[in-house]
């Protein structure tokens, strides 16, 4: 029983990882290719979810849901990028960080007021119900299954993107020299809206996937914007392979260190007290994992530009 529950914490944890780099790769690519700090980047996971929601629930159909709440977050990323974003490129790092600070406060408000304050829930579609045997016993939900192999997908397919069409060159052309490709005739603008979009429309299928796991209400995608942000650093700011290695140590850490640090403090110290000190050493084992590489390779495990 202890293996295949073994094998169910390393599938949470792969889960959530996945999970997480739909969300870190659109963050790191606008980071790299526009140097742009983008705390808005939650709320277009929140958004994501919010419309899946919606639209599951009018149309009676998950996957149109779904595809729904990708498009809006997407459009909404194009929006935001042409109406506000576009203003900050120039602006110094403090200019970004407020003017996105403010973006997460009109977003949460909007929502509100079209949403209402209450939670939303999605159902998990029929097709993907019910649980697969794991060796050694018990199950393991099939729906969690389907977001991990949507994450690894969505990572194959942004490596071709990024490595095999005439797109994904001026994406990588982009972190290495602005200035040049504008020289040559690309209108930049168009790329950064581009991009800035597609980091959206990642952020809202994370949103509306993860909306069938649990509530969906406003402020849900501030805690995991500071995993996306911890997930860049340490895979290397503008790495999409980056991104995807650190967003699997990410989860792995996490959700291993909740589970097994209170059992083995268990050894030692009564059980209520190790308890909490292993549930407050798991809250700071991803930040302890960043600062080991920091010091290890101060710029990631995968710069661009090393």
């Amino acid at each position: 029983m202890f293996f295949a529950f073994l094998i169910e914490q390393l599938l949470n944890g792969l889960q959530f990882g996945v999970m997480l780099f739909l969300m870190a790769a659109g963050l790191t690519l606008v980071f790299g290719v526009m140097g742009l700090i983008n705390l808005a980047h939650g709320s277009l996971f929140m958004l994501g979810a919010f419309f899946c929601s919606w639209i599951a629930e009018a149309s009676g159909s998950f996957w149109i849901g779904l595809g729904g709440g990708f498009l809006a977050a997407a459009a909404a990323g194009a929006l935001i990028e042409f109406a506000v974003i576009r203003r900050l490129y120039d602006r110094d790092h403090l200019d970004q960080v407020l003017a996105t600070f403010a973006l997460i406060l009109i977003f949460s408000e909007v929502t509100r007021w079209v949403f209402g304050d209450q939670p939303l829930y999605l159902d998990i579609p029929p097709l993907l119900s019910g649980f697969l045997p794991l060796p050694g016993g018990g199950g393991y939900p099939v729906y969690r299954l389907a977001i991990i192999v949507v994450g690894l997908l969505t990572a194959y397919g942004l490596y071709l993107l990024i490595t095999r069409t005439r797109l994904g060159m001026r994406i990588r052309a982009g972190e290495s020299d602005r200035e040049m490709i504008g020289a040559l005739g690309v209108d930049i603008r168009k790329l950064y809206t581009a991009v800035f979009a597609l980091g959206a429309a990642l952020a809202g299928l994370a949103g509306g996937m993860v909306g069938a796991l649990q509530s969906v209400q406003v402020g849900m995608g501030e805690p995991v914007l500071i995993l996306a942000f911890v997930v860049i650093v340490i895979g290397g700011i503008g790495s999409v392979k980056g991104a995807l290695v650190a967003s699997i140590l990410v989860g792995l850490t996490d959700t291993l260190g909740r589970i097994f640090l209170p059992q083995a403090f268990a050894l030692v110290l009564p059980v209520a007290e190790a308890t909490a000190a292993g549930s407050a050493l798991a809250s700071v084992a991803i930040y302890l994992l960043m600062a080991a590489i920091l010091a290890w390779r101060p710029k990631g495990l995968f710069p661009v530009n090393a």
